[in-house]
């Protein structure tokens, strides 16, 4: 970390560096596709990874890597890279750990996108996906683990409903089989929560929402962590001597051997590069991250606390809310707050979210989360609307569930907004 710094120092900080050229404080946009090499030796050392110079900007942006660096100092990691979406991200994470035939153990509580994702192109890949409940006890965790288990994969707070994942056992469970903890914390933010601190070896980040927190850039990050021993019968690849006589990455950066391999070979070979321009935005994004996170917790919670108790509501769904059997897991793992997805479950079904969606005025109906505006969308007709009705059901998408992604706006024009739209639905 940045030398001792607090979040909110580091935040504006961590990993910037002076541009030697104008001085200028700002980080530049270094919109630049490769860069010049001193000598044809130069060329060849850069080419084998034996020169901390850059050969090109497919993994190695001066902006990207400042911002990736910044986000890895936030989560207590050591290096992060940036890649195209947050998607690319979890892609790029679980393929620079798994290969055709290995095996990944995942809560059954993930965005959407995310599980088209694994019994979509990685099932294709070879993959086998295991899902756990998510409150599935320490010893069954640990009773799924495989020979052929490469990762276990959850989301700190899970996206639609805010089910918070228990990422001290599940720390625990990683700990004792060898096989690294891979965490979306995306919803939580750095701020809020930390899975480094809980024994999680990798992080991924959708930087679209809250990183980037104003709704202009798509993008993703990794980080790790050095913490976490890759043994070599679960991970050779990490282990086998690289090209032209280079030793292996274990050999070369021991606990970081993950994260070099991830930027060296999968970020290279499956280019999901990340804009520079983008970057410029991601930063001046994250410097302000603390003091979005804790206007939008606060403005949640008014939003909770008008919605509760609403005739037109059956359900709010967050963590801590009434009915939230994982109240204390949310407590542990989020002291700070527990973000700003709201979601809500209407008596009316369908047609009162129809109804709702279209009298919101200040509320926009859209996709997206983290936002410094609010926004809301009906999961079950767009992105859960690719499944059949019981399998929404299965995974607790009511026909009148809308997730509300909740701004920093003034809290009592929130509400007003919300209550109004709710005027009139029958309870």
């Amino acid at each position: 970390m940045s030398a001792g710094w607090g979040f909110e120092t580091r935040q504006v900080h961590a990993g910037a560096v002076i541009d030697s050229e104008a001085g200028a404080r700002v980080t530049p946009i270094y919109q630049s596709a490769g860069y010049v090499f001193e000598s044809f030796d130069d060329g060849a050392l850069r080419f084998a990874g034996q020169s901390a110079q850059r050969a090109y900007s497919r993994n190695d942006n001066p902006t990207n890597v400042v911002a990736a660096r910044r986000i890895a100092d936030l989560e207590g990691g050591v290096d992060g890279v940036l890649v195209a979406s947050g998607q690319a991200a979890i892609a790029a994470a679980l393929q620079a750990l798994a290969r055709a035939g290995d095996h990944v153990l995942t809560t059954d509580r993930l965005y959407e996108g995310t599980r088209e994702m694994v019994r979509g192109s990685l099932a294709r890949a070879g993959l086998e996906f295991e899902a756990l409940p998510i409150d599935a006890d320490e010893e069954r965790w640990v009773a799924a683990v495989r020979p052929t288990t490469r990762a276990i994969y959850a989301e700190s707070i899970a996206n639609p409903l805010g089910e918070v994942a228990d990422l001290a056992l599940l720390g625990r469970v990683a700990a004792r089989t060898g096989v690294p903890l891979v965490v979306d914390n995306t919803v939580a933010t750095p701020y809020l929560c930390r899975p480094l601190e809980h024994g999680a070896a990798v992080v991924i980040h959708s930087t679209s929402k809250w990183l980037g927190g104003h709704g202009s850039v798509i993008g993703g990050a990794i980080v790790w962590g050095d913490g976490f021993a890759w043994a070599p019968e679960r991970f050779p690849h990490l282990h086998e001597p690289r090209p032209h006589g280079a030793p292996s990455f274990a050999a070369r950066f021991g606990g970081s051997a993950y994260g070099a391999h991830l930027r060296a070979v999968t970020v290279l070979e499956h280019g999901p590069t990340f804009p520079p321009t983008s970057a410029f935005l991601l930063l001046h994004g994250i410097e302000t991250l603390s003091l979005r996170m804790e206007r939008h917790v606060a403005n949640a919670h008014a939003v909770l606390a008008a919605l509760e108790p609403h005739p037109a509501v059956a359900r709010v769904h967050y963590p801590g809310a009434v009915g939230d059997a994982r109240a204390d897991v949310a407590q542990r793992m989020l002291p700070r707050g527990a973000g700003s997805i709201v979601s809500i479950e209407l008596h009316g079904g369908r047609d009162a979210a129809r109804a709702f969606l279209g009298r919101l005025r200040l509320v926009s109906q859209m996709t997206h989360i983290g936002d410094v505006r609010s926004l809301a969308i009906h999961t079950g007709s767009t992105i859960h609307g690719k499944l059949e009705e019981h399998e929404r059901l299965a995974l607790g998408i009511t026909p009148g569930l809308v997730r509300i992604s909740v701004g920093i706006e003034r809290a009592d024009d929130i509400v007003a907004d919300l209550q109004q739209a709710l005027g009139g639905l029958e309870p």
